[in-house]
């Protein structure tokens, strides 16, 4: 059952979908994705992934996508990367990610937390 649940949780991370063709857009799932063969997913600005950039969630929000996916900080991470890959540093438009960068340290304080639990 944990495995199943784990791999429940990893289609939910992985349902965020950005296509360079679209760059406007970021796809997410309406309904409780049940695999990846057959997710429905709906165009979404980019502007909303992650838009409250880890902050509380207001009561009154109408969510985006299914579970609020897109506002996890999986979501956060991936804008993040998507937002450096459209604006690279030394382009024309870089992109200042600093409010959103705060999701790549956490992910390399969790990284270093399970390093030492393994020792």
């Amino acid at each position: 059952t944990l495995l199943v649940a784990v791999q429940c949780g990893d289609i939910m991370r992985k349902s965020i979908v950005f296509d360079k063709n679209t760059p406007d857009v970021f796809y997410c799932p309406q309904h409780k994705p049940i695999g990846f063969e057959k997710m429905l997913v709906k165009a979404r600005p980019l502007s909303r992934l992650c838009q409250f950039e880890g902050r509380p969630i207001p009561e009154d929000y109408k969510s985006d996508c299914y579970n609020d996916v897109d506002e996890t900080e999986y979501a956060c991470k991936e804008k993040y990367r998507i937002m450096m890959r459209l604006h690279p540093p030394g382009s024309d438009t870089p992109y200042n990610g600093t409010r959103l960068s705060k999701f790549l340290a956490f992910d390399k304080d969790i990284l270093n937390a399970r390093k030492k639990n393994q020792v």
